[in-house]
């Protein structure tokens, strides 16, 4: 499901930079599931656009995925120089479900 991401999100919006990070581990979830993603991407489509739009733009690309098997999707997405002005990426709190959590 990972790559099946990325392939769909390289393709739809030629990013820059990108980041699909597997984060289903950290949810109460079947060992080895991948249903909960952080989806980091920086594209020059998204120039101009408020975030709503660009949400909607990668939830579009990502519509089967979402109807389906992915659960989660954590969106952070950002212009080159909106990535470029960050001093890090953003970290994912833990879940409040997940046991020891």
């Amino acid at each position: 499901m990972q790559s099946q991401l990325e392939q769909k999100l390289r393709q739809a919006l030629s990013p820059s930079h990108l980041e699909v990070i597997n984060e289903s581990y950290m949810h109460r979830v079947a060992p080895g599931a991948e249903s909960h993603f952080k989806v980091i991407v920086v594209s020059d489509l998204f120039e101009g656009e408020r975030l709503l739009a660009r949400h909607r733009r990668v939830n579009t690309v990502l519509a089967d995925e979402l109807a389906g098997a992915v659960h989660a999707l954590a969106l952070h997405t950002y212009t080159a120089s909106e990535w470029a002005a960050r001093e890090a990426a953003p970290i994912t709190p833990s879940c409040v479900g997940k046991p020891g959590a």
